[in-house]
């Protein structure tokens, strides 16, 4: 009940306070319709909303797409990483793992409407935060618009972007972390490093103004949501059982396989419309994700003389996770290119180089979603092609400078992310405590955090 009150104040008074911030900072400049910045990694970029006839109309094309690509990415969290992560897991961890991810989507599903929307993507203030204008969607109606969609739809396609990147850090955490523990964790982390950080990229912040490439998610995402998971594994220290031994690998691919599908979603929605570059990234998705899945498969069986199932299916995630900053940006070449890149930088990242430094990122979230998705935001720099998306012009292009805005936006994010998540966890750890008890931690968290088992066989 604490908890509960306690996330409620903060809930509110974190409100209250970027209000007063944001009419300090412009007391006397009010939101005009169609004036926020675009957004160069999104070809669609969310305008301010406004009604039909002043600016466009719907389009009903772009519409049904867009809620089947809202449906799509909402389906990767639960029950698509509910099950991956679950089924990697112990068995005796399995519902934590997979309470983890659940609870997660419900809370940022709350927490998005009340305060997340308007600070990520409201007006732009001084390229840091969004405005407060749009608090529990204040001026939100059926009539307003997101270019030639509902904002509504926007509003939850946005949502389902911000809950499964809170829920993939929590791969790194499991079968040792408080479920009250990860609960103002979520409630944090999204608050204060995943909303300023959408915002920098995608709302108008200074990240996009200075001409970060991003589709859909490499720096937001995979890098943000990687950073937080190797800090978490570092303060919460290894687990007694520091194995990876995954219960039901049938879990495991079935979640895998949802993943993939909705990942059409995740990047082929997010050019925001129903069009041919909705197109490009679809196959550009597909490619890198099978590619990556086979070329991790073939340097698994070089390197421990057995293809591995579990090889497949995080190879599959590491071409997804790699190819979706570059999505909507690269040709079929770069999207090769990209996935077997994928299929081996992030392997040896899981293989070779956590064992060395010691950490104990349980389900490998940095080792996947922080190296691909440096990797895929990097690789955006030097093969974003023209051709396909004119909003991004890379190195084999003629633009050099890509590459170092590239670089300049992966290493801002990544320090901030650090920086932010290691505060957090010390708020936490003084607040409720980071880790269960020894005896709990033996005998699995589904039964000392939530009285129940996963199976009754």
């Amino acid at each position: 009940m604490k908890l509960v009150i306690g996330l409620t104040v903060f809930i509110f008074l974190f409100a209250s306070g970027l209000t007063f911030a944001v009419e300090e900072a412009i007391p006397n400049s009010p939101a005009l319709p169609g004036t926020e910045q675009l957004l160069p990694a999104q070809p669609a970029p969310a305008m301010e909303a406004v009604s039909a006839p002043e600016l466009t109309k719907i389009d009903t094309g772009d519409t049904a797409w867009m809620i089947v690509a809202t449906a799509l990415v909402m389906l990767m969290t639960i029950p698509g990483l509910a099950l991956f992560y679950g089924g990697l897991a112990k068995r005796k961890d399995t519902l934590n793992t997979m309470a983890m991810s659940f609870v997660t989507f419900c809370t940022v599903s709350v927490l998005w409407i009340i305060y997340g929307y308007t600070f990520a993507f409201g007006t732009d203030v001084r390229g840091i935060i969004g405005s407060a204008e749009k608090l529990f969607l204040s001026g939100v109606g059926v009539n307003s618009l997101s270019n030639t969609i509902p904002e509504y739809i926007f509003i939850v396609f946005q949502l389902t972007f911000a809950a499964i990147t809170v829920a993939l850090a929590s791969g790194a955490y499991i079968e040792r972390m408080k479920f009250s523990a990860w609960l103002l964790f979520s409630v944090l982390w999204m608050t204060l490093v995943y909303l300023p950080v959408a915002h920098w990229v995608w709302g108008g912040g200074f990240l996009s103004k200075l001409g970060a490439l991003d589709f859909a998610g490499g720096t937001v995402v995979h890098i943000n949501a990687g950073i937080a998971a190797l800090v978490g594994a570092l303060v919460l220290g290894k687990r007694r059982e520091a194995t990876l031994k995954p219960s039901n690998l049938t879990l495991v691919v079935t979640g895998a396989g949802l993943l993939w599908f909705g990942w059409f979603g995740f990047n082929a929605g997010s050019a925001l419309a129903a069009n041919g570059l909705a197109g490009a990234a679809f196959i550009n998705t597909n490619t890198a994700a099978a590619v990556a899945a086979v070329v991790w498969m073939f340097t698994e069986w070089i390197h421990t003389k057995k293809p591995t199932v579990l090889g497949l299916a995080s190879g599959a995630v590491a071409g997804l996770v790699a190819i979706t900053p570059a999505a909507g940006f690269v040709n079929i070449k770069g999207a090769l290119i990209i996935g077997i890149l994928a299929g081996m930088v992030p392997y040896f990242s899981v293989a070779s180089i956590k064992s060395r430094l010691g950490y104990d990122d349980s389900l490998d979230a940095f080792g996947i979603h922080g190296v691909a998705g440096t990797l895929g935001a990097i690789l955006t720099g030097i093969f974003a092609d023209p051709a396909i998306n004119e909003t991004g012009k890379g190195l084999l292009y003629g633009n050099p400078g890509q590459l170092i805005t590239q670089l300049i936006a992966v290493g801002v994010t990544m320090f901030y992310a650090a920086a932010v998540t290691l505060i957090i966890f010390m708020v936490v750890k003084v607040s409720v405590g980071l880790r269960v008890d020894i005896e709990h931690e033996i005998n699995g968290l589904d039964e000392s955090q939530h009285g129940e088992k996963a199976y009754s066989l």
